[in-house]
């Protein structure tokens, strides 16, 4: 596995390093003080396959250089690392495709599990946003919890749909992975949110995350 730390403190790109190497001791480490050598790096090394993106590099604007490393290189898995916590910034970081949000203020056991859990293929939300997004954690972790896709109506093929969305990818690329149409994409969509009961792609990411499902594993993340 090859992650890339993009992230302009010398010491948070070391501090990560050394939380990495822990969770992931095959892995190879790549860092970047700024998008520019980023760039260049993801050239030399593309079979990266995780990033962790710190949003307020000297050299990009905000959640734009997100997008544009999104775009260019969707096969990457990208983990925002950031001082921020502003609720709807996070939660507008995983509508545009991230797979966990971590906090650079938190404890490096929090930041293990939210790498673990990503590197499982989960998504990390900080607990403080989840709640402020006004999904009920502790309503899912036991009143939910036992429940199987099936006990909701979920489909297997909208199963895979949502597989597809905790992967971050938009409708267009699960037409082309699945051979779908659009309408029926959106249609399984709208199933998956009134299954969930929920009303968005994020918080349907975040519910399924929560309950612990073993989705199908379509794509290489």
């Amino acid at each position: 596995m090859k992650i890339l730390v993009i992230d302009d403190h010398a010491l948070i790109r070391q501090a990560m390093q050394g939380v990495l190497k822990k969770v992931r001791r095959d892995a190879v480490l790549l860092e970047a003080p700024n998008y520019k050598e980023a760039k260049q790096i993801i050239a030399v090394h593309p079979d990266i396959d995780f990033i962790l993106l710190d949003l307020n590099l000297p050299d990009s604007d905000g959640l734009s250089v997100f997008i544009e490393l999104r775009d260019r290189n969707p096969a990457i898995a990208i983990v925002v690392l950031s001082a921020e916590q502003n609720p709807a910034r996070v939660m507008k970081a995983l509508e545009l495709g991230a797979r966990g949000y971590i906090p650079k203020s938190a404890h490096a056991d929090v930041t293990l599990n939210a790498l673990r859990l990503i590197f499982s293929g989960g998504v990390y939300v900080p607990p403080e946003i989840l709640t402020r997004s006004g999904i009920r954690a502790d309503q899912t972790a036991s009143e939910e919890h036992q429940r199987l896709p099936s006990d909701i109506g979920l489909t297997n093929r909208q199963l895979e749909v949502l597989a597809l969305l905790m992967q971050g990818k938009n409708n267009k690329t699960i037409c082309r992975m699945l051979n779908l149409a659009e309408p029926t994409i959106k249609n399984h969509v709208t199933a998956i949110l009134k299954a969930l009961k929920v009303t968005s792609r994020t918080e349907a990411v975040i519910m399924a995350n929560n309950l612990g499902w073993k989705l199908p594993e379509l794509i290489k993340r």
